[in-house]
């Protein structure tokens, strides 16, 4: 049995199994096959007792499964790690969570873990989400036993119902009352439902966006509620390092669960402790946020530019967006993801957990990043909170930010205070903010000498950071990152962060694959910006395909895509 890991979101991935000789896509199912229950012909891998099918991969369960112990987790020869008591510790999530996550990282990232009899399509997204690779059906077997339909976030019992809500194969062709449903007409129902979720769940990693499934998929059941908490509350060093720096996905924060995704408290850190404002910008304004992303395409944010573009000395004045879930999201730093690419209900109401993240950001944002004075052109329903934090702030929001009061205060005030301070000329604030940039990225010190004696050209949201005539690198909206050329990559390798080595007997042809890695920067995500040595010199740089540790334990697989090589 071999499986391969193709791709990555958070701990889920998808991998390719090749059992008996055939090859399985996973996440996935094991179908139970006994005399009792026949698998479904759909079924893609079954499990068995007994002697398995000719025309299915099957995998046979041993009587002895194991548990998590240090003797047990000595022979890591297996593919697959079966959680003995894994609806027991189901049960109880926070144990559940630990158990979980403690096996994960002591097998690795090219073990698949199975706990058998708990998966169902309530919480096969969850459960996914965490790491887990096989199911079975089991659950589905003892839902029809007990007369229940399952669904992704609701059970129903077949005398609960008036009317079947599923057009699924086996309900389609039932044509009597749901209370007139056999055993296997409901079986077929649940085989159906667990094999349409996991498909919703490949769809999912592969878009980058599972995350936004489970929140979803969690409010069918407390128990799901309690686990997802507490995994992100208690492990959240666990699910940072396996989640992408970078997605196409969009994240859409619908409930409280949002707050604590790790992309976005990997933002909120990272803004606090790599980020450094302008140095040129005296002048703090505080804007709200939009509803079309990056906030400077929006038409209000366009309002908010053509005023401070208009004031006579718009480089002194540098713009921060409070919004929720992100917090604080510099203007230059609009293009990361994922403030990039949120979105949020809009009420005007803030609840307590927003209230406390907010003003936790701003506190100690302020403290980091000192300025003359502060415009707030914040509404009411935010100022309320967060007023007292800020030294003598000029408030311009009368009603809303972009009725014709409140722009023309805007105007007004700003036209007034920047012309206390000299002029800051365009190129030096545009070298300030792609410093601010690359602290974001790099950390401070790298950044300082990445932009040492630089200038940007080009025009936003498309700018080249130029020495002299030469190009060191490239920030692209798709991206939302500094995109590095090799003389780029040579300043970067001297800061001995985001590297990867490779053997020195690696011939670099394409793509760097894991075999090759000899070893790799812990801190790279998927998707930063790592430059590739040999033999102690700088050869090539690209984009991280793993994260540093999988680099380094990986036997197969892409580690780096190229983007340039000596």
């Amino acid at each position: 049995m071999q499986f391969n890991v193709k791709q990555r979101d958070g701990p889920s991935r998808i991998g390719e199994l090749l059992i008996d000789n055939k090859q399985v896509v996973t996440p996935n199912i094991l179908y139970v096959n006994t005399d009792r229950f026949k698998a479904p012909n759909f079924a893609d891998i079954i499990t068995t007792n007994t002697k398995g099918r000719k025309d299915k991969p099957s995998l046979q369960i041993p009587k002895q499964s194991i548990h998590l112990t240090e003797d047990t987790l000595k022979d890591k020869s297996g593919s697959v790690f079966i959680v003995v008591n894994a609806y027991q510790l189901f049960q109880q999530p926070r144990n559940f969570v630990n158990f979980i996550v403690e096996l994960r990282e002591k097998i690795g990232y090219q073990k698949m873990i199975y706990p058998p009899s708990i998966g169902d399509p309530t919480n096969l997204a969850l459960l996914s989400y965490m790491g887990i690779d096989l199911f079975d059906s089991t659950s589905a077997i003892i839902a029809a036993r007990k007369d229940i339909l399952l669904f992704p976030n609701v059970k129903h019992n077949k005398n609960d119902i008036q009317e079947l809500p599923c057009d699924c194969p086996s309900c389609s062709k039932f044509t009597g009352k749901p209370s007139d449903m056999k055993f296997q007409d409901i079986l077929n129902h649940n085989y159906y439902e667990i094999l349409k979720e996991i498909k919703h769940i490949r769809n999912a990693i592969n878009q980058g966006n599972l995350r936004g499934l489970v929140e979803t998929r969690v409010k069918a059941d407390p128990n799901l509620t309690a686990i997802l908490r507490n995994l992100d509350t208690n492990h959240y060093d666990y699910l940072e390092k396996r989640t992408p720096i970078t997605s196409n996905a969009k994240v859409y924060a619908n409930s409280k669960e949002s707050l604590l995704r790790p992309d976005i408290r990997r933002f909120q850190k990272r803004v606090i402790v790599n980020y450094k404002k302008p140095k040129s910008a005296k002048i703090l304004l505080l804007l709200p946020c939009s509803a079309k992303k990056p906030y400077s395409f929006s038409k209000s944010h366009k309002f908010f530019r053509d005023k401070l573009i208009s004031s006579g000395n718009p480089f002194v004045v540098h713009e921060v967006i409070v919004t929720s879930p992100m917090g604080l999201v510099p203007r230059e730093l609009e293009l990361v993801y994922p403030a990039s690419s949120y979105d949020i209900p809009v009420t005007g109401v803030w609840d307590e957990d927003e209230k406390k993240m907010i003003r936790t950001l701003l506190t100690t944002y302020l403290k980091a990043n000192k300025y003359d004075k502060i415009i707030s052109h914040l509404p009411k329903g935010i100022m309320d909170f967060v007023e007292d934090l800020l030294k003598n702030p000029e408030k311009t929001c009368i009603d809303r930010p972009t009725s014709d009061k409140s722009v023309e205060k805007l105007a007004k005030v700003l036209k007034r205070t920047v012309n206390d301070y000299d002029q800051v000329k365009p190129q030096t604030r545009l070298v300030n903010d792609m410093q601010g940039f690359a602290s974001y990225q790099f950390g401070k010190k790298t950044a300082e000498q990445l932009l040492k004696d630089c200038s940007i050209r080009g025009r936003y949201p498309y700018q080249k950071i130029m020495h002299n005539n030469t190009q060191l690198g490239m920030v692209t909206k798709e991206r939302g990152l500094i995109s590095l050329t090799i003389n780029g990559a040579k300043i970067i390798v001297k800061s001995k962060k985001y590297w990867v080595k490779i053997y020195d007997d690696f011939t670099l042809k394409g793509s760097v694959f894991a075999p090759g890695v000899k070893d790799a920067d812990e801190g790279i995500r998927i998707g930063d910006e790592v430059v590739v040595i040999k033999n102690s010199k700088l050869c090539a740089v690209g984009v991280a395909q793993m994260n540093g540790d999988e680099m380094k334990e990986s036997s197969h697989g892409e580690a780096v895509k190229v983007r340039h090589k000596i």
